[in-house]
């Protein structure tokens, strides 16, 4: 384990891991209490148009992903807002043209050298210096945001019709957790990738939810299991040789099917007000 430990690569694929983990479990919170999962799904995919973005501009393929992501998460708040279309219409709509304007993207490009798997599945062990260093001011940036507004983005989460009464700018709220949900999900592709980083967004918060018996310790306990996930996956992906990122999202769904096992306390609901 010490040899393991003294490769730079596995050094740098660890505190990615921790990172994302700490990351992705906060914004997984108010991801499962408002139960946006899907707006977590839609925002992830469309990622890919702006990695498209990115590779045929010659820019930096996760900056202009996390740019792409949030206008896409914008443009699914204020369709979900204005009423014009359900959610998950807009929501379907948006990400599937994302997705359809990458892969359209990346074909007119014949010159690219850029690791398309990766990006869609994960690769945490070719995590560089660089990707240290945005994902570390990505996490800095959304984690001091939430960590500010975290009593109004509570109460947006649990009641937005009363958080509206109480003369919270509820729309400011929205956009800007969905702001920090696309960057996050950007934070997060070089360690699970694109196709899973739902996952890191939603069962880590799941286990919280099943055996927390209020918001702190559910915030607690889906941080710990993402970052245990993360720690865990990584070596277990490491000893097996097998795909880094799917191990990860594999062992939080043998960590959320322990907590089953468990019956939720009752006095969860009025505990998590709490």
């Amino acid at each position: 384990m010490t040899e393991l430990l003294s490769y730079g690569f596995m050094q740098r694929a660890l505190v990615a891991g921790v990172l994302v983990g700490l990351l992705c479990g906060v914004l997984g919170f108010f991801v499962v209490l408002k139960r946006m999962s899907f707006i977590g799904v839609g925002i992830s995919h469309s990622a890919f148009g702006g990695i498209a973005i990115g590779v045929l501009c010659g820019v930096e393929p996760l900056i202009a992903a996390a740019i792409f992501a949030t206008l896409v998460a914008w443009g699914i708040g204020w369709l979900s807002r204005a009423g014009r279309l359900h959610e998950d219409t807009s929501i379907g709509i948006l990400f599937s043209s994302a997705m359809a304007l990458g892969v359209a993207l990346i074909s007119l490009s014949r010159t690219y050298q850029v690791d398309l798997f990766g990006y869609l599945f994960g690769n945490i062990l070719s995590v560089s210096t660089g990707d240290l260093w945005l994902l570390g001011g990505l996490s800095l940036v959304v984690l001091s945001t939430v960590a500010l507004l975290f009593k109004e983005l509570l109460f947006l989460s649990f009641d937005e019709e009363v958080a509206r009464a109480s003369g919270l700018p509820v729309s400011a709220l929205w956009y800007l957790l969905l702001t920090c949900l696309a960057l996050a999900v950007v934070a997060a592709i070089r360690v699970v990738g694109i196709v899973l980083v739902e996952a890191l967004l939603v069962i880590p918060a799941a286990i919280g939810y099943q055996v927390a018996g209020g918001y702190r310790m559910m915030i607690g306990l889906s941080v710990l299991s993402a970052v245990t996930a993360a720690v865990a996956g990584l070596l277990i992906s490491y000893f097996l040789n097998v795909a880094a990122g799917a191990t990860i999202v594999l062992t939080l769904t043998v960590l959320f099917g322990l907590t089953l096992a468990r019956k939720r306390p009752a006095t969860h609901r009025a505990g998590a007000a709490g």
